[in-house]
């Protein structure tokens, strides 16, 4: 594995990113400069959704919207000024959203979507996200079916905003993730260490340490060692039960020769590790998805490098599967020249297993597609996997993701769904209808208590009882349907953008599966499955 060094001062578009690029890092920042977002309403709530991406660094974005601006948009939108009054919404937002960030890319487009689906819904096309913010329903249904037609078409994130009340969803076909930043603690081996690893662990001669050595010992050899030393006590077993697990830390602790010795006390916190560690339940069950049935040239990546992965597991004995070993060493309390050694140990089987993968990968390229494609870097391109994915996706092959969105509005179709909502989250779930109660009303229609209570029935089915959660957000619709609050345009706009750029950069794991609701009136958020 190659590993680039940069030498010297950072440049200048580094040191402008660099509190982002410790988030997402150069390959997430890269996705996000070439992503090209399409807006679709100069609001409030769009802007501030295209605020928060355009100063991270997007591409380029469109705002789309037929609109001309008026003094009640200037009083609630801080991209839009009092000079912006009878001008096209799109471009008086575009050219001060461009202020923010000079690198980015924008158009405005004075067009409306309902004759682009019309007359020319290619266009669509050439977008990687569309972002929607309170359009009559019929027109986000239109959309939302044209857009999950064609699974290579852009995804949607639909926004509603109302009062203080506000929600939004992602329809997507598909959504890999690679590098989901997991919290699932990766395995170190501890319970089944490979050779090198073992016989460093056992080489080590306790006794014979002075007390310096002996307090700088990592805690993954100490655990090795006493581990083997409590199964030749204990007939070959390892602790099982709560006392047992209990008698092995203080075994460890027995191990120190000074009251302080923090690497040992380290070691007695991390016992658990000495338990089998087995493969994340999430990727055993990835070894079943649907993606991976005849996989093709036109398959994502993903889905190449997730069969070899399948593979390279099963094919190992029983009971002591794993997968490629990470070379990302946590912190250890240890001294340098210690530390060191062990990371070397463990760059090196990474190195080793991570090239068992790729043969395991080239191996199944060429059952699938011969020798037509030359040699295994012209392989592995056709396919478009590079070394760095193959590196990416072996470092963090224990938090892979595939997720996936059903059309947008789904739910809505069923009451059933909606009522079973109702009773698991009745607080989310409120918001959630009330907003399709309201999209249900004829187009133009004042929304009232009267008529959004008898829209929520007919939603529910039959002469269901309407709860006081529901009629607390049937109020605040009544009371302000189109009110583009700056307060719940800038939290909603922040949401939104956040899920946005986990979408763009394939990193982190974005909402797509629910509805994100938002209530700043009891202050929550929640989700509605």
């Amino acid at each position: 594995m190659s590993v680039t060094v940069q030498s010297g001062p950072p440049d200048a578009k580094t040191r402008k990113y660099d509190r982002q690029l410790r988030l997402w890092a150069a390959t997430g920042q890269a996705a996000l400069e070439g992503a090209r977002l399409l807006v679709i309403g100069a609001t409030a709530t769009s802007t501030s959704v295209l605020k928060n991406l355009v100063l991270p660094g997007i591409g380029h974005f469109t705002i789309l919207d037929p609109n001309k601006t008026t003094p009640e948009d200037v009083g609630n939108n801080f991209f839009l000024e009092v000079d912006s009054i009878g001008k096209p919404k799109a471009v008086e937002a575009t050219r001060l959203l461009s202020e923010l960030n000079e690198s980015v890319k924008s158009a405005a487009e004075i067009a409306d979507i309902a004759d682009i689906l019309a007359k020319k819904p290619e266009y669509l096309a050439n977008y990687t996200l569309v972002v929607v913010h309170n359009l009559p329903r019929k027109t986000v249904d239109k959309l939302a079916a044209y857009l999950w037609s064609d699974p290579t078409l852009p995804s949607l994130i639909v926004i509603k905003t109302a009062g203080f009340l506000a929600e939004f969803a992602i329809q997507c076909h598909e959504h890999t993730v690679i590098d989901s930043h997991s919290d699932e603690k990766v395995s170190l081996r501890i319970d089944n260490p490979f050779p090198a690893l073992l016989e460093k662990s056992m080489s080590i001669d306790f006794e014979s340490l002075d007390q310096t050595t002996h307090g700088h010992i990592p805690y993954l050899y100490i655990l090795i060692q006493a581990a083997a030393k409590w199964r030749s006590q204990h007939n070959d077993t390892l602790p099982k039960t709560f006392a047992e697990r209990k008698a092995f830390q203080r075994f460890v602790e027995d191990m120190k020769v000074k009251i302080d010795e923090e690497n040992f006390d380290e070691a007695s916190s991390q016992a658990f590790r000495i338990a089998p560690q087995p493969i994340p339940f999430d990727i055993l069950k990835l070894f079943d998805d649907p993606g991976l049935n005849s996989l093709g040239s036109g398959s994502k990546p993903f889905f190449h490098l997730l069969s070899a992965l399948k593979e390279y597991v099963l094919s190992q004995e029983e009971g002591k599967r794993s997968l490629p070993l990470s070379a990302n060493l946590p912190d250890i309390k240890s001294d340098t020249k210690s530390y060191v050694e062990v990371q070397t140990i463990y760059k090196t089987q990474a190195r080793e297993e991570r090239d068992m993968f790729k043969k395991v990968l080239v191996q199944q390229l060429r059952q699938r597609f011969g020798n037509a494609t030359g040699g295994e870097e012209e392989l592995l391109q056709s396919v478009g996997i590079t070394e760095g994915l193959i590196d990416d996706f072996v470092k963090n092959s224990h938090g892979l993701k595939v997720l996936r969105s059903t059309v947008y509005g789904e739910i809505d179709k069923h009451p059933n769904k909606l009522s079973a909502a109702l009773e698991e989250k009745p607080r989310e779930a409120a918001v959630h209808i009330a907003f399709t109660a309201f999209d249900a009303l004829p187009e133009g229609t004042a929304p009232t208590i009267e008529n959004l209570q008898e829209a929520t029935k007919q939603l529910l089915g039959g002469n269901t009882e309407i709860s006081e959660e529901v009629e607390h957000c049937l109020g605040e619709i009544a009371r302000s349907p189109t009110a583009d609050l700056p307060t719940t345009a800038g939290f909603a706009g922040g949401l939104v953008a956040q899920e946005a750029i986990k979408f763009i950069t394939k990193q982190y794991i974005p909402q797509v599966e629910g509805t994100v609701v938002i209530d700043l009136i009891g202050s929550f958020t929640g989700i509605v499955p």
